[in-house]
């Protein structure tokens, strides 16, 4: 037989279908047990990127290949474009590494809790050293010694933490024992700056709320030139107790624990600045009566405060500048809303002109302003219907480049589902001439290098796992720090020829805003049969679930968890309704006043485009979530009859039982919004929960107590509605994220749907 280009190239096809089909069929399975072994499945990873002062080192965080949550200090030289580990944490304190009870919660609150080893550090101005906490304790590492280059700085019974070096690399200060040192490295004497710390008084530490809630997880601040520190007092005694029992394997603890529940009275939070030449403590005039201290930072100069002040109702922000000598203070801008304004950290005083550049929601979507030091100003330097936004956080703004005069900033300008690397000019005109800097699409995060001779790119996108190179300011690359690429001695390679392709689109909101999604179809989708669906849900607000990154970037498990879902014979729907994060005013503030309604409608809508899919089985959808998810599966659950089944997870269930800076931002206080606190809780509509529920919680849990499962137990029993109900002890709010409590709680949900939504005669 005769062969033309065209059969030839049909037959090479077909045997090339066949090979990989082959592939395909012997292919291992994606499991949950492997998801949480090691090592990692998205590969390496760089955590803490950071460049030495004079940009020759990228130094970072990296797993061991053994352990991938034990963290080792590392040093890519951007010279020779080699790397090498700089600090083993197992040398320093074995493998063994116990937490204060201040460190656990304060880890809780950054969510590193399941991490060890190395977790921050910090380089000296000069670059010669790292400061490094590790184990209760501080260590100094010389990056010129050619022998022992760590020296241990302190050996007290303490815990040391929040650790820094000084702006001027002379001194290093951290808290202990409630209490603000200094070490000078000159003399390594150390001094306690605070002395009153005890009890319910803590001095340099940020308030609960601050951590939880503020973006704010440090309470002092070095000024440029060494000689001072500004430094909060806190004092929590106006804040109501709460008997919180912790209970574990072992027995249970009681907690009296200040927790500031919705109307209730917040944390007296005072600002006060240390001269350390004359160890004079003065006190700052802050105005802040029952409101909130944002966030503070020094002017250039030394000499004056910049403090942003927000009232109760969040619904104002001013920025303060005050004389630390005087006392005198004057509000220099005011950012207003009639809902309320987001926090972030975009603002940078430029040092060759006497400017700042700040970020405004002013427009309805956040953008990037350059003014004089006077507070006037001068002109925009972002526009349009898009948002300066970073990683999965507020704060957008990556450098300034004043030689070039450029600014560099993350955002959405191309697409709601990305994160790219712009610039502008810092002119009049410069919102007419923003440039795309980063290349590939999906998911950009930045860092630029010191000198702007180039930037850190941290990209990944739903086909390749999360990789850093060093790039010019054109976008093209220099070096890879980390390829990762997904060939045969990638961790995730085995399960390549089976993942399951996500699918991105949108549906209309009631209001015409478009609500986007991810979808996951069945693997080996059979024409003709319809699937059970489930739709994973997080839906509140600072998150977004929809994006094109790999496996949903820091939750990377529940994306792994979704393939796995997929792998097994179910459709699964991600979509981000109004009030979740990073989409403009109009979509954020959907929720103003009363939560769990627009969240439910825009949900539904998902619903009724997985009933239009002819492989779907319009009457076997489920829906899981975790913390506002799991509020939002009861909600699901409760207010409609939509779902046959649903997995809550550490929900809300009455908010005003939840904190006050979160839950008075999107409600107001129960005592002025009653009815939208009634309206919004789950409990008045435990009587109409319809399918099958699964509640899970952590008996440990600091953050959404576990009482918001228990006062729903006893709602449900009481109304003689069954349910399943799956509690663990010790565990905190970040418990999916723990090796072993994440694996069996992961197992549990799919044991669960696979139960209560699929048919008999469908396989998994």
């Amino acid at each position: 037989m005769r062969y033309t280009t065209t059969k030839v190239a049909i037959l090479a096809t077909c045997l090339m279908g066949l090979t990989l089909s082959t592939e395909a069929s012997f292919a291992e399975p994606l499991t949950i047990a492997r998801i949480f072994a090691d090592p990692d499945l998205s590969g390496p990873r760089l955590r803490e990127p950071k460049f030495s002062p004079d940009g020759r080192y990228v130094t970072y965080l990296q797993g061991k290949a053994d352990n991938k949550d034990q963290l080792d200090l590392w040093a890519f030289d951007t010279r020779g474009g080699s790397a090498r580990v700089l600090v083993d944490s197992r040398k320093l304190v074995g493998a063994e590494e116990k937490l204060s009870v201040e460190e656990e919660a304060r880890r809780e609150r950054q969510r590193t809790a399941s991490l060890r080893g190395i977790v921050e550090y910090e380089f000296s101005s000069d670059g010669k050293r790292l400061l490094i906490p590790l184990g209760g304790d501080l260590y100094l590492y010389d990056l010129e010694a050619k022998a022992e280059p760590v020296t241990r700085l302190t050996h007290s019974a303490s815990y040391e933490t929040d650790a820094k070096l000084s702006p001027g690399s002379r001194y290093v200060s951290f808290i202990r024992d409630q209490n603000l040192f200094v070490i000078d490295l000159r003399t390594r004497q150390e001094r306690a700056i605070t002395t009153d710390g005890a009890g319910l008084v803590q001095n340099g530490v940020a308030e609960f709320v601050a951590q939880e809630e503020m973006g704010r997880s440090t309470g002092y601040w070095w000024s440029p030139d060494d000689s001072r520190i500004a430094f909060t007092r806190i004092d929590d005694s106006p804040v109501q107790e709460v008997e919180r029992f912790e209970i574990n394997a072992d027995g249970a603890r009681m907690f009296r624990q200040r927790y500031p529940a919705a109307g209730t009275a917040n944390t007296k939070v005072e600002l006060k600045v240390v001269d350390l030449g004359t160890a004079k403590i003065s006190d700052i005039e802050l105005g802040l009566g029952d409101g909130y201290l944002a966030r503070v930072k020094w002017f250039p100069d030394s000499k004056s405060l910049a403090v942003q002040r927000q009232p109760r109702d969040q619904k104002k922000l001013d920025l303060l500048k005050i004389d630390v000598a005087s006392g005198a203070s004057r509000v220099l801008l005011t950012e207003t809303s009639p809902h309320w304004v987001e926090l972030n950290d975009d603002f940078k005083f430029l040092q060759s002109k006497p400017q700042f550049i700040w970020s405004s929601r002013r427009t309805g979507y956040k953008h990037l302003y350059l003014y004089d030091l006077d507070g006037n100003l001068l002109h925009p330097l972002t526009s349009g219907d898009w948002m300066v936004v970073g990683d999965g956080s507020e704060n957008g703004l990556v450098g300034v480049d004043e030689a070039a005069g450029r600014v560099y900033f993350l955002g959405s300008k191309d697409s709601t589902l990305e994160r790219q690397l712009y610039s502008a000019p810092l002119t009049k005109d410069a919102a007419s001439k923003i440039t795309r800097v980063s290349r590939e699409a999906g998911w950009h995060d930045a860092k630029l290098l010191p000198g702007g001779r180039g930037y850190l790119d941290l990209h990944s996108s739903p086909d390749q796992p999360p990789s850093a190179s060093l790039r010019k300011l054109d976008g093209s690359l220099q070096h890879w720090l980390l390829r990762n690429a997904l060939d045969a001695t990638h961790p995730y390679h085995p399960f390549v020829s089976n993942q399951v392709a996500e699918k991105y689109g949108s549906v209309p909101a009631s209001d015409g805003q478009q609500l986007n999604y991810r979808l996951i179809k069945p693997s080996n989708l059979v024409a003709g049969k319809r699937y059970p669906a489930i739709i994973d849900v997080y839906g509140g607000p600072h998150f977004q679930n929809v994006r094109q990154d790999w496996m949903g970037g820091s939750r990377a498990t529940q994306g792994l968890f979704r393939q796995v879902l997929a792998q097994n014979g179910f459709v699964v729907l991600t979509l981000d309704n109004r009030g979740s994060g990073f989409r403009g005013n109009a979509f954020e503030t959907a929720i103003a006043g009363r939560t769990g309604k627009a969240e439910i409608e825009d949900q539904l809508r998902g619903v009724e485009y997985l009933k239009s899919l002819p492989f779907v089985a319009g009457d076997r959808i489920g829906i899981m979530g975790w913390s506002y998810g799991g509020y939002m599966s009861l909600m699901a659950l409760t207010t409609t009859k939509a779902f046959r089944a649903g997995v809550a997870g550490a929900p809300v269930t009455d908010w005003s039982l939840y904190d006050t800076h979160y839950t008075e931002r999107y409600l107001g206080t129960p005592q002025n919004n009653a009815e939208g606190y009634k309206a919004s809780a789950v409990l008045p509509y435990a009587d109409s929960l319809h399918g099958s529920l699964l509640l899970v919680h952590g008996m440990a849990d600091d953050n959404v107590l576990f009482t918001h499962s228990t006062r729903l137990m006893q709602t449900l029993q009481s109304l003689n509605k069954p349910f399943d109900v799956m509690t663990y002890p010790g565990g905190k709010h970040g418990l999916v994220r723990m090796p072993q409590q994440g694996r069996h709680y992961y197992e549990m949900v799919l044991r669960f749907f696979e139960r209560e939504l699929k048919a008999p005669n469908d396989a998994s």
